[in-house]
Parts: C-alpha cells; structure tokens; sequence
C-alpha cells in the first residue's frame, strides 16, 4: 500500500481493474523496481493484504481505547488521575498510527545516493516499535494496577533493593526490545548466523567498520546484531541473578510466581533468539521470538507492579 488515508483505504479494491491500477502504483517505486521486478499481481496482493490488515488491526485498537474511554468518561466511571492517563493513552494511539505512516513512507523514498536495497528506515521502525512498547506497557501497568489488590509488605532493605533491580531490568529488557529494530530494519540477523561466536571470532573484524565510529551502532549490521546478541544475554543474566537473589527473601504467593514466570519467559526467549539466528531467521520463527519479547516484557511489567507496593 504505497498511499495512506484514512477512510478511503478501509475498502480494498474490488474489481480486476482495480487491482491492476494498484499494482502499477506500487511499480513506480523503489522497491518493485530493485527489489521485486518480477512480482506477479498475485504475489503483490498478498503483501498488500499483510499491510491492510495491519493498518485495519491498528483502527481497530484505535476504536477499542477511544470509545470505551468517552463513554466512561461521559459516565463519570473515571477519577482524575485516570483521566489523564486515558488522555495520554489515547494520544499515544494516534501517534503510533501517525509514526507507522511515517516508517512506511520511508520505504518508498527514492535513495539516489544509496547502494542498498530498499528499506523502511531503522531509526523509524525502531521510534514506531518503541512507541508501541510504550503504549503497552502503559496500557498493561494501568490494568495491573487497577485489578491487581495490593499487597501489605513490609519495608525492608533487601525488598527495597529487589524493586530497584526490577526497574532496571525491566529498563533492560525494553532496552533489549527495541534494539530489535535495528536487527529487523538491516536485516541483521543474516550477517553471522553463528553462535556464540561471530563466524570464527567473538568480536568481529567489522564491528567498527563504518566511519564516525557512532554510525556502527544504529547503521552497521555487524555491530547491531552484535550489541542485540550482548543485550540479550545481560537481560537473562539479569533476570537469572534477580530470580537467586529473591529466593533469600520472603515474598507473597503470586509475587514468587511473577519472579518464576519472568526467569520461564526469559529462558524462551533466549532459546527462541538463538534458534532464529542458527535457522537464518525464518519469518514465522522470527515473529515468534518478536512476541517472546513483548511476553518477556509483560512479566517484568508484572513483577513490578507486585513489589509497587513498597515504600521508598
């Protein structure tokens, strides 16, 4: 879908005529022009069709934040604190829409300069992803807060520290996440499918191979795989460390359950990365271990929202 708007698209084309007429606009483009030539009208319409459902599906999540939240808020069901998160919630789906326009239409920008295939820009695929992470997760720590009952814990040094080394590893595994992005949007994951090594070494020779050295980390493939591969092990090492280190500690029934499900995910996770990467990322596999990370970040969210409870 090389055109965005926001009613005019929710039809998709009908007749023969119609698709053809699609197919050709899509043809003055980059990507039909370098990438895919020899497409047939066939294989055009199931990528057109993969894009519709996404942007349908993104309508669709739309509607299920801004109806029930006017008809709340008309209701007087909302407090004002809650307002302004549903405010904010609801801006944020807007954005999101907004920026995964903006991703696309970098895709279909010619590039004279450029040697490389056609491509959505990793900058926004990676501001578009985090975006989305953003709008979950506050969405889910909204849910967790309002259903979950709190828990009557105590303050004491050791809980204390436990929360602090949730935060930062749940800041870890969204960091993790994002980084993701880059991977997909340079198509990272095919330049060492190798591991745990690089190929034959454990820092490859092209890791500071693009000049300034800045550039390597958000545009050379090499050092974006590698920082995803480091990332990626920190945040188990982390969830590992933080699992033993809870086991000293007394803690609710369902509290331990959320440090149990956190270490369970991240183990998946892991298996799931390195398998993706030995198997030269098939796409099902791939998008599997795209929702381990947002399952993985879910529990952290969880966790969190267990222990938020205890005072400072």
């Amino acid at each position: 879908m090389v055109d965005w708007h926001l009613v005019k698209e929710m039809k998709p084309p009908q007749t023969q005529q119609e698709w053809e007429a699609e197919f050709q606009k899509y043809q003055q483009f980059p990507e039909f022009k370098i990438l895919n030539h020899d497409m047939t009208l066939a294989e055009f319409k199931f990528i057109w069709y993969m894009e519709y459902s996404h942007r349908m599906w993104g309508r669709v999540v739309g509607l299920v934040y801004i109806l029930p939240a006017a008809y709340f808020w008309h209701r007087g069901w909302l407090s004002r604190p809650l307002k302004g998160r549903v405010l904010a919630l609801c801006g944020l789906v807007c954005f999101q829409g907004l920026l995964g326009w903006y991703m696309v239409k970098s895709g279909l920008e010619e590039k004279p300069d450029s040697y490389d295939i056609p491509r959505v820009s990793q900058y926004r695929l990676a501001a578009h992803l985090g975006s989305a992470l953003v709008l979950y997760s506050a969405s889910l720590w909204t849910g967790l807060t309002l259903l979950l009952p709190q828990h009557k814990l105590p303050e004491t040094h050791q809980l204390l520290r436990l929360k602090q080394y949730v935060h930062g590893t749940t800041a870890l595994i969204f960091l993790t996440a994002l980084s993701g992005a880059f991977v997909a949007g340079l198509d990272a994951g095919l330049v060492y499918n190798s591991f745990p090594k690089m190929g034959e070494h454990w820092i490859p020779d092209d890791l500071l191979a693009f000049s300034p050295v800045l550039r390597n980390i958000f545009e050379n493939p090499t050092t974006v795989q590698f920082d995803h591969r480091i990332l990626g092990i920190a945040s188990v090492t982390a969830v590992t460390a933080l699992y033993l280190f809870s086991r000293k500690i007394p803690l609710p029934r369902r509290t331990r359950m959320a440090v149990t499900s956190l270490l369970a995910v991240a183990c998946v996770q892991v298996g799931l990365g390195i398998s993706t990467l030995l198997l030269y990322v098939p796409t099902p596999l791939a998008a599997t271990h795209q929702s381990g990370s947002l399952a993985l970040l879910s529990m952290a969210l969880w966790l969190m929202s267990e222990l938020r409870r205890v005072p400072k």
